[in-house]
């Protein structure tokens, strides 16, 4: 298992530091929240970050005034280096605001390639505002995920039924009170000469389709009472509630981000767990270089994941140091080992030999 890296630098010189240090194809999942093109400032005052650009007051956090064609092609750089970092079985999800994210998603189909485009996830970041615009409320951002092949890491994410939907999807009792539905057995598609297509209790699947599976298990299923018969003798297969993982997670999550956050933009901590746990495997390498507060870093710490983490900020890389210290403060949570490397020099964007790396 490799050391943990945090690097302060500007992270095209960052991303070529890895690229020219053995990290080429290596990188199993990356989490990226740039700046949205806001063509302000944000700011920490006293402790406390600004959520909103154009701050007057406190230590500028980070500056983010590129818009346009602009921005798109300083995401495009980077995403370019990126691209190369990733493994064959690595994903990027790239968080960025609705007004910019459809260039950007332009742009990252010629990047990773549009066959490789997965999902563009709708995040309810905030409750309902009540601002006078013209226009509806704005409560969401968008995240874009991609992956580098057809074969990503993929842990398929569920998460548990809520007693509506327990009502909902599992409308039936049966005589031990357990919830349940039922499913039909045959699905559409003829067989002529395959299992799926045999008679089953002296029937035939009806006209156009095929039973869901072969025979034998129907005869199975329908011995352990797993097949439900309506009053005119059609058969259904029963799932129950407590035999199931749980739903299927959809591409709208509602993840708010901390009312008052260490840093600003900072995300929901529950969110890139599910990230990380989905698109990376325990010892993965998790890539943030716009690691603000570090936030992605702890969820790949938390979840045995190895991590990068890049930022060119002061403010960001203390806030980073100190979200990662805190770890070790829980009992029952080993000390987090990680080098800091600090990338001093640049020169047209590349790393010099001028650097610090700080064991931590």
């Amino acid at each position: 298992m490799q050391n943990n890296l945090l690097i302060q630098s500007d992270n095209i010189t960052g991303l070529n530091y890895l690229l020219n240090n053995g990290f080429k194809g290596r990188i199993d999942l990356v989490y990226i929240d740039p700046p949205y093109a806001t063509g302000g400032n944000f700011t920490i005052t006293n402790g406390r970050a600004t959520t909103i650009s154009n701050s007057r007051n406190g230590d500028i956090a980070y500056t983010d005034t590129l818009k346009g064609n602009d921005f798109i092609e300083y995401l495009r750089k980077r995403l370019i280096l990126i691209s190369e970092l990733l493994s064959e079985k690595g994903s990027i999800y790239l968080h960025i605001d609705y007004k910019i994210g459809h260039y950007v998603k332009v742009m990252m189909d010629e990047v990773f390639g549009a066959e490789n485009f997965r999902n563009d996830i709708t995040r309810i970041k905030c409750n309902p505002k009540n601002f006078d615009r013209i226009g509806y409320g704005n409560i969401k951002d968008l995240i874009l995920l991609y992956t580098k092949t057809q074969h990503p890491i993929w842990n398929e994410p569920r998460k548990k039924y809520s007693e509506k939907d327990l009502e909902n999807l599992f409308p039936k009792k049966d005589k031990q009170g357990r919830r349940y539905t039922t499913v039909p057995i045959h699905a559409p598609g003829e067989t002529e000469n395959g299992k799926s297509n045999q008679p089953f209790k002296g029937m035939l699947p009806p006209a156009g389709r095929h039973w869901r599976t072969d025979v034998e298990t129907l005869e199975q299923w329908d011995s352990k009472g797993l097949i439900e018969w309506s009053s005119k003798g059609n058969p259904r297969k029963i799932n129950y509630a407590d035999e199931r993982e749980g739903m299927r997670v959809q591409d709208i999550w509602e993840f708010k981000d901390p009312q008052y956050p260490d840093y600003p933009t900072e995300k929901n901590a529950e969110m890139l767990d599910l990230i990380v746990k989905t698109s990376s495997k325990e010892n993965s390498i998790v890539l943030d270089c716009f690691c603000g507060s570090g936030t992605t870093l702890k969820s790949a710490q938390t979840n045995n994941r190895n991590w990068i983490g890049i930022d060119q900020s002061d403010l960001a890389i203390q806030v980073t140091k100190q979200k990662i210290n805190d770890i070790g403060i829980d009992l029952f949570a080993q000390k987090t080992d990680y080098d800091f490397l600090n990338l001093e020099n640049t020169l047209n964007g590349y790393q010099t030999n001028n650097y610090l790396l700080e064991k931590i």
